[in-house]
Formats: C-alpha cells, sequence, structure tokens
C-alpha cells in the first residue's frame, strides 16, 4: 500500500482586485511595499532590490531574469509563465505561493524560507537551495537536474514526477520528505535520505546510488542456462 500523501501546501490568498503595474510606477526599488500589484508583460531583468515587499501579487510573463532580491519576501502571491533564470536572494521568504510553468535554471535561494510553496512544470535546473527551510512545499512535474540542496530543511516537502538528476542532498534533512515517480539517478549526499518516504520505483535507482556511495561493488546473477 503506497503511503499517504501530504496535505497539499495552502493555496495563496487572493486579493479583491490588482492594480496594473507600470515601470514608472512599479519598478525594483529598496524596501518597496508591493500590495495588490499586477506584474504583466514587464520586463525587470538585470535589477537589484533589498528589503522589498510583495502582498498579493500576481506576476504574469515577467522577465526577472538575472535580478537580485536580497532580504524580500512574497506573500499570497502567483507567478505564471515568467523567467527567473539567475535570480539571485539571500535570506529572502516565500509564504503561500504557487508558481506554475516558469523557468528557474540557475536559480539561487540561499539561506532562505518557503513554507506552503507550489511549483509545478517548473525548470529549475542548476537551481540552488543551500541552508533554506523548504517544509510544506510542492515539486511536481519540475526539472531539478543537479540543483543544490546541500544543507537545506526539507522535512515535509514533496517531489512529484521530478527530474532529480544529478541533484546534490549533502548534508540536508530529508525526514519527512516524499519522492513519487521521481528520477534520482546519480543524486548527491544519498546517505542524508535518512526518514524520507520514497516510492518502490524510485528506490531501485537509489539503492544503487547508495551502493556506489559505500563502496559496494553491486555484481548482477546471471542465469544458470544448465539449470
Amino acid at each position: 500500500m503506497p503511503p499517504a500523501p501530504h496535505n497539499p501546501p495552502a493555496k495563496p490568498k487572493p486579493p479583491k482586485s490588482l492594480e496594473l503595474a507600470t515601470l514608472d510606477e512599479d519598478n525594483l526599488r529598496d524596501e518597496g511595499a508591493y500590495n495588490a500589484i499586477g506584474f504583466y508583460d514587464l520586463d525587470l531583468s538585470g535589477r537589484s532590490a533589498k528589503a522589498a515587499e510583495f502582498n498579493q501579487c500576481r506576476f504574469k510573463s515577467v522577465d526577472l531574469s538575472g535580478t537580485t532580491l536580497n532580504k524580500t519576501s512574497l506573500t499570497d502571491c502567483l507567478i505564471e509563465s515568467s523567467n527567473l533564470a539567475n535570480l539571485h536572494t539571500d535570506a529572502s521568504t516565500l509564504i503561500r505561493v504557487s508558481v506554475a510553468d516558469s523557468r528557474l535554471t540557475g536559480l539561487q535561494w540561499i539561506d532562505g524560507v518557503l513554507r506552503d510553496v507550489t511549483l509545478r512544470g517548473c525548470k529549475l535546473d542548476l537551481s540552488v537551495f543551500r541552508a533554506s527551510d523548504l517544509r510544506s512545499v510542492l515539486f511536481e512535474d519540475c526539472n531539478l537536474t543537479q540543483a543544490d540542496f546541500a544543507g537545506a530543511d526539507l522535512g515535509g516537502a514533496q517531489f512529484v514526477r521530478c527530474d532529480l538528476g544529478a541533484a546534490q542532498f549533502s548534508n540536508a534533512k530529508l525526514a519527512g520528505a516524499r519522492f513519487s515517480d521521481c528520477n534520482l539517478e546519480g543524486v548527491g549526499g544519498v546517505t542524508s535520505f535518512d526518514g524520507a518516504t520514497i516510492a518502490t520505483g524510485d528506490l531501485m535507482t537509489l539503492s544503487y546510488v547508495l551502493a556506489a556511495a559505500l563502496g559496494i561493488t553491486v555484481e548482477e546473477r546471471s542465469q544458470d542456462s544448465s539449470g
């Protein structure tokens, strides 16, 4: 019998209405406060802002690639079909945030917090979540190849149909994390998986990775045709 699924992350609380953002009025700035703003089809790439706060905002078809947002918080926000490649943050927070069909290749979310966050259909290859708290986070149908979760707290995180090939989990806390229908080939830090729940189909791949990490030679037994 498969394990009972975790409760899904809480959904963002939508605003009653949104005011459309403009670059003149709503460009990123230090300590900026953005409430119930709709950022649609805007180029915000390569910018830098510190201690900004986004509450009940929606980002759709927005380019945030190469932007730096340190000590920034996003609460009750939606991010859709947007480009966050190489976005860099330190000590930032996502609370009740949904991210869908977006590119986050090379994202660096270091020493931050993700709580009640859902990421669906996203490209997160080469992303870095070092030393971050990712409890109550759902990754679904995401490309997480070579992602770096070293030192992260993933207790309660769920990975569903994700490609985690060559992802790094060294010194991560995985007790309570769940993996279902994922590619775990070549993951690093496999000894950190103590306390995680892994679907039967994924366990075979992980067992070979664990054997390699422990220096165990796996010898395939040949079929004796002579009976």
